[in-house]
C-alpha cells in the first residue's frame, strides 16, 4: 500500500505550447520562402556563381531585403517552432531574446528618426542618390526605382535634376548616350487618354465585338475589363527632357522629388503607419510574454520532478524482486523504516 499527502503536478500548457509552434511554423516557412526567393534571384544574376560580385553594385541590391528578412524569419521561427513542440527552454529563451532585441531596435529607430528628422532626409537624399547612379548597373534595382517613382509621382530624390548624377542621363558634352539630358520613363506623368490601362465595358459590348482585333480581357463578375493595343508605355517619354525650361518640363514629367513626396505620404498615412508599427510592436510583445509563460511551466515541470514528495511504501512482506528506486522512496519492513542512503 502506499500512504503520504498527495501533491498537484504542474503541467506544461497545450494551448499555449501549440499556439506558439503554430504560429512561428508559418514565420519557418515564409522565411525559407523568403529565403528561396532571394537565392534563385541571385542565382539568375549569376551572383551564387561569383561572389565577388556582391561588392560591384554601387547601388543597393533590392534582393537583400529578401535574404535578411527571410533569414530573421526563419531563424525566429525555427527557434519558436522547434523550442516549443521540443519544450526546449534554451531555444524559448533564445527566441524571446532575439524577439526582444528586434523590438529594441525598431524602438530604438522610431526614436531616432523622429528626433533627427533633418538628418534622416539627408541620409534619404544620399541613398536615392546613390541608387541613381547605378539605375542601370542592376535589373532589380532599376525596377524597385520605377516602381517607386511611380507611385509617389516623383522623379529623382528632390528633383529631376538628380538625374544628371547618371552617366547615361546627365547633359555633359561627353555623354553618348541617346537618353543625354532625360529622365526614366518613371518620371514621365500619365496621359490622361491613356491612364487607365484598363477601360471597363459591360458584358453585351464586349461579346458583340470580339470578331475586331484586340487584345486577351480579364473577366470580373459583370463584364470584362479590355486591354487595347493602344496601351503602350512609352518608356522614351523622358528624352531630352531636362533640356527645356522648368514650365515645359511640367507638361510632361513629375517635377517634385521622392524625398518631399515620401514626406508627404507618411503625414498624410501617419495614422495607418503608427498603427501597423505598434500592432507588430504588440504582437513582438505577445510572443516574447508566451514564450516566457512557457519557459516557465516547463521549469515548473522540472522543479515539480526534482523536489517531489517522498512516496512512502508498507510491506507485510518483503517482496522477492523488490528493486530499490533512486531518489527519496522510502520503504517499511515489518515496522523498520529502511532510507535508501541511510543505515
Amino acid at each position: 500500500m502506499m500512504s503520504g499527502k498527495h501533491f498537484k503536478a504542474h503541467e506544461v500548457s497545450c494551448c499555449i505550447k501549440y499556439f506558439i509552434f503554430g504560429f512561428n511554423i508559418i514565420f519557418w516557412f515564409l522565411g525559407v520562402a523568403f529565403l528561396g526567393i532571394g537565392l534563385w534571384a541571385w542565382s539568375e544574376k549569376g551572383v551564387l556563381s561569383n561572389i565577388s560580385s556582391i561588392t560591384d553594385l554601387g547601388g543597393f541590391d533590392p534582393v537583400w531585403l529578401f535574404l535578411v528578412v527571410g533569414g530573421v524569419m526563419f531563424i525566429l521561427g525555427f527557434a519558436g517552432c522547434i523550442g516549443a513542440l521540443r519544450e526546449n527552454s534554451f531555444l524559448l529563451k533564445f527566441f524571446s531574446v532575439f524577439l526582444g532585441i528586434i523590438f529594441f531596435l525598431e524602438l530604438t529607430a522610431g526614436v531616432l528618426a523622429f528626433v533627427f528628422k533633418d538628418w534622416i532626409k539627408d541620409q534619404l537624399n544620399f541613398f536615392i542618390n546613390n541608387n541613381i547612379r547605378a539605375y542601370r548597373d542592376d535589373i532589380d534595382l532599376q525596377n524597385l526605382i520605377d516602381f517607386t517613382q511611380e507611385y509617389w509621382e516623383c522623379c529623382g530624390a528632390f528633383g529631376a535634376d538628380d538625374w544628371n548624377l547618371n552617366i547615361y542621363f546627365n547633359c555633359t558634352d561627353s555623354n553618348p548616350s541617346r537618353e543625354k539630358c532625360g529622365v526614366p520613363f518613371s518620371c514621365c506623368t500619365k496621359d490622361p487618354a491613356l491612364e487607365s490601362k484598363l477601360s471597363w465595358q459591360p458584358l453585351s459590348t464586349i461579346m458583340t465585338g470580339l470578331q475586331k482585333e484586340m487584345e486577351p480581357s480579364v473577366f470580373s463578375p459583370v463584364g470584362l475589363y479590355q486591354h487595347s493595343k493602344e496601351d503602350v508605355i512609352n518608356t522614351q517619354c523622358g528624352y531630352d527632357i531636362r533640356a527645356k525650361t522648368d514650365s515645359e518640363q511640367r507638361n510632361f514629367i513629375y517635377i517634385k522629388g521622392c524625398v518631399p513626396q515620401f514626406e508627404k505620404w507618411l503625414q498624410e498615412n501617419l495614422t495607418v503607419v503608427a498603427g501597423i508599427f505598434i500592432g507588430i510592436a504588440l504582437l513582438q510583445i505577445f510572443g516574447i510574454c508566451l514564450a516566457q509563460n512557457l519557459v516557465s511551466d516547463i521549469d515548473a515541470v522540472r522543479e515539480s520532478w526534482v523536489h517531489a514528495p517522498c512516496m512512502q511504501f508498507v510491506y507485510l512482506r518483503p517482496p522477492q524482486n523488490l528493486q530499490r528506486q533512486e531518489g527519496c522512496t522510502r520503504t517499511l519492513f515489518f515496522g523498520r523504516q529502511r532510507r535508501k542512503g541511510n543505515k
